[in-house]
C-alpha cells in the first residue's frame, strides 16, 4: 500500500491514519499485527484481497473484531490508490458506523464499498412502519 502517499491523502481527508511499519516489523504476521490493531481500535486498509480466504488471518480477524477494508484497484500508484480512499473515506466512516465489526469490505477504484465477509450474523433490521 506505501508508506507515505495513501497515509498522507487520507490525513488530508481528515483521517487519524497509523502505518504498519511504525509499529510492527516489516514481517510481522498477520496474526500478530491484527490482534493488535483489534487491542486499538484501528481499522485496517489494505490491498491484500485474499485475507479473507486464509483461515489463521481470518479466525485472527474475527477473534479481534477487526474492521478491514480492501482496495481492490489493480495497477495505481500510491497517489492513485491514496485518491480513491481519501474520496472513500466519508464512505468508509458511514460503513463503520452501520456495520460493526469484524467485517471484510471491498472499496472498489470508484470509491464504492461492497461487503465482502461479515464475522458475525447481520443486525435484526426494525420493523417498518406502516
Amino acid at each position: 500500500m506505501g508508506r507515505y502517499a495513501v497515509a498522507e491523502a487520507l490525513r488530508r481527508a481528515g483521517a487519524v491514519v497509523e502505518v504498519h511499519a511504525d509499529h510492527f516489523a516489516p514481517d510481522a504476521p498477520d496474526e500478530t499485527w491484527l490482534r493488535a490493531v483489534g487491542e486499538r481500535g484501528w481499522v485496517v486498509i489494505t490491498k491484500d484481497k485474499a485475507i479473507r480466504h486464509r483461515e489463521t488471518e481470518l479466525a485472527e480477524l474475527k477473534a479481534a473484531h477487526v474492521a478491514a477494508f480492501v482496495l481492490t484497484a489493480k495497477g495505481l500508484t500510491g497517489q492513485e490508490n491514496g485518491a480513491v480512499l481519501a474520496k472513500a473515506l466519508r464512505a468508509m466512516t458511514r460503513y463503520l458506523v452501520g456495520n460493526r465489526p469484524p467485517f471484510i469490505a471491498a472499496v472498489a477504484p470508484s470509491s464504492r464499498l461492497t461487503m465482502l465477509h461479515r464475522g458475525h450474523k447481520p443486525r435484526a433490521r426494525p420493523p417498518k412502519k406502516k
